[in-house]
């Protein structure tokens, strides 16, 4: 997948590239193209590719958005320690904040996420540097 379906042709990361994919297993990204890709009804703004953690998810339970538990009826399986996930920006800043940031795919995290944080944060906490 070359980033470029659902929201809209040629996204770009943070690096200027195109959007890499983030995880199709399991198929994340606001339009559940496996690429974190965005669009002005994306009010989240899904545009960090995280890689979980056990602290992280914790974090983010305690926060009020559960993302270990399976909801069936929106085809979401639950996450696990590893698994590659389009974040809500704010939260991975949130996360950053608290000293639970997990890491980060830069290559596919869109370029919408520099609005909220600094590549040299990104870069801190990237997979792909």
């Amino acid at each position: 997948m070359d980033g470029s379906g659902g929201g809209g042709q040629g996204q770009l990361n943070v690096l200027g590239g195109p959007l890499a994919t983030c995880s199709e297993r399991p198929l994340t990204g606001y339009f559940r193209t496996g690429c974190c890709e965005t669009a002005p009804d994306d009010f989240g703004s899904h545009t960090v590719c995280a890689v979980m953690t056990d602290e992280f998810l914790r974090f983010s339970r305690s926060r009020g958005n559960d993302l270990t538990t399976p909801m069936p009826a929106y085809a979401f399986p639950g996450l696990q320690p590893g698994d590659r996930w389009c974040l809500c920006v704010t939260r991975w800043k949130e996360a950053l904040d608290a000293g639970v940031a997990p890491k980060v795919i830069l290559a596919a995290t869109h370029r919408m996420a520099l609005a909220v944080v600094s590549l040299e944060a990104l870069r801190e906490h990237a997979l792909d540097a």
